[in-house]
């Protein structure tokens, strides 16, 4: 096995970019990956990322600046986002952005009027601009590599963008069935596999092949700085060395004795790739890192599935919640939160606690709906591009012709429920929701039925009549947020706040630049991506300015 200048461990968005970052800066790239393919979470997302101040936006005419993209973040922080983090997240995004489209195959498009996910708080932007996501990508160009790359369980058709489906707009233009036919004889992909296709053909032409199967285990350190890696494959353990090593492993949201340990509240249901077990992070709280934002996860609300549907048994509860005709409520039979409200800051809701029970307030919880809600929203089993029809929920979901049926199928409290449905339903007639504001923020309206844009209509209805039906919610994640903290050029500082000479972290291994907030769709890949890029640019400099020296002697 080769040593190199740099390593960068994981081969999702922010090691690719990273990588590719470190070569043009001069240095001998090795990239290690601990899985049997590369892409990581990344291939498996919706491949948009969160860039304010973006070229994109505002060669369409949005108005945004820096000023308004730190006054939106900082607006979000609970004093959880370092200033000084936001500042370098926000100067860079636009310069890795010019960098990555002048120098490899990546290239952007704006998702037209895409909001913010908080966008009514101070320089939010309702009207987005700020949504980045990749053109389909053909991945003969891969050669090789082409079926190396993690394909998603939860996106089973890759040949769209997000930007196509109702995850993307309110009123969904899908591909053309011939177009469609085009991509699929072209093995052209989307989402995140268009991201990481792109990045990691960039990688290619530069000669660097990641290496897969290849677990890292462990940081060389001599006299106070990396020196290398330990890792292990099947067929043994081997070290490589280099003076400059970029983790970029992912989360522990798969380790449960790290969650037990770490976060906030519970998290039962990951829906990130499983090899992310917090290897990144034992390696760095080895080497003397600062630990931060370690309680934090990229939440997501998740419904249990039987595998047949996804081999994970899990499914991601996006859009479906915030149609109009659906309420969530708890064991009590009460509605706990605006059911429309972006899927990171519901995860907050799962946990509250009730301290007279000693219990969580609101797991379980259950989304009820009803048939004609479903004929007109079908929502088990994939993404679709397109609404209504005939559709009936599968068997396997309780159902009841009566809501107090349903109740005690589940195990809800049946006359708070008959009490929280009546009242629901009033306010839906009214189209005002006061109890928890549903349909006021221009992300419930952007995510409701696309006949009612632009009106509280689109989210808030009420729910008719039975045959009802109840999924019980569970409290997952994209990924985990909490790791070694870093300085704004992505070098891992120790408990005393110096860098450790040669130590970098980019994606969802470092502590996260966003503290308890997600700023808008494609808010993970985007702080991973510019931190990758910061990670290789300095360690590029690092390894120059060793040669220079090396010259003068």
């Amino acid at each position: 096995m080769n040593d190199y200048d740099v390593i960068v461990l994981g081969t999702g968005a922010a090691g690719l970019t990273a990588a590719i970052t470190a070569h043009e800066g001069g240095a001998r790239v090795g990239v290690f990956e601990k899985a049997e393919t590369v892409g990581g979470t990344s291939a498996w997302s919706g491949g948009q990322i969160w860039i304010p101040n973006n070229p994109h936006e505002l060669a369409e005419g949005k108005e945004d600046s820096r000023e308004k993209a730190l006054t939106y973040l900082m607006s979000l922080s609970h004093g959880m986002i370092d200033p000084a983090m936001a500042e370098a997240y926000i100067d860079t995004g636009p310069e890795m952005i010019n960098f990555l489209e002048a120098r490899t195959p990546v290239e952007f498009y704006s998702i037209p009027d895409f909001p913010d996910y908080h966008p009514e708080f101070p320089g939010g932007m309702p009207e987005g601009g700020r949504t980045l996501e990749c053109p389909t990508y053909p991945y003969g160009e891969l050669g090789a590599w082409k079926d190396r790359v993690g394909t998603s369980p939860y996106y089973p058709d890759f040949t769209f963008t997000i930007g196509e489906t109702t995850l993307g707009k309110p009123v969904p233009t899908p591909a053309p069935p011939e177009v469609k036919e085009q991509r699929r004889r072209n093995d052209e992909r989307g989402m995140g596999l268009a991201l990481i296709g792109r990045l990691l053909k960039g990688c290619l032409d530069r000669g660097i092949e990641p290496h897969t199967e290849s677990r890292a285990l462990e940081l060389v350190i001599e006299d106070g700085a990396v020196a290398g890696v330990r890792f292990e494959r099947p067929d043994g353990p081997f070290t490589v060395r280099a003076g400059q090593v970029i983790l970029a492993t992912g989360g522990f949201e798969w380790n449960k004795d790290m969650i037990r340990a770490f976060t906030r509240g519970p998290l039962t249901h990951p829906v990130s790739i499983k090899t992310n077990t917090g290897d990144g992070l034992k390696m760095a709280m080895r080497a003397g890192a600062m630990l931060g934002n370690m309680r934090e996860a990229w939440w997501m609300p998740v419904i249990e599935v039987p595998t047949e549907i996804n081999p994970m048994g899990r499914q991601l509860l996006t859009y479906e919640r915030t149609m109009p005709g659906t309420l969530m409520v708890n064991r009590h039979g009460k509605r706990f939160t605006n059911e429309a409200s972006n899927y990171n800051a519901f995860g907050a809701a799962f946990h509250e606690q009730d301290v007279s029970r000693f219990e969580y307030g609101n797991l379980p919880c259950w989304l009820i709906f009803n048939q004609d809600f479903y004929a007109k929203w079908p929502f088990v089993g994939g993404l679709p591009d397109s609404f209504g029809g005939d559709a009936r929920p599968p068997q396997w979901i309780p159902s009841a012709d009566t809501l107090e049926g349903l109740a005690e199928r589940v195990g809800i409290d049946a006359e708070q429920l008959g009490k929280t449905v009546k009242t629901f339903n009033a306010y839906a007639e009214a189209g005002e929701d006061p109890d928890f504001r549903r349909g006021e923020s221009a992300n419930d309206l952007w995510w409701g039925d696309p006949a009612h844009r632009g009106s509280k209509r689109a989210t808030l209805g009420p729910l008719g009549d039975g045959p009802y039906y109840a999924v019980e919610v569970k409290s997952g994640c994209l990924g985990t947020k909490g790791g070694p903290q870093t300085d704004t050029r992505a070098r891992v500082l120790d408990v005393d706040g110096a860098a450790i000479p040669g130590l970098f972290a980019a994606g969802n291994v470092m502590a996260s630049p966003m503290g308890m907030t997600y700023g808008g769709a494609g808010g993970t890949l985007g702080p991973g991506m510019v931190f990758g890029y910061l990670a290789g640019k300095t360690a590029g400099e690092n390894v120059s300015a060793v040669r220079k020296a090396a010259e003068a002697v």
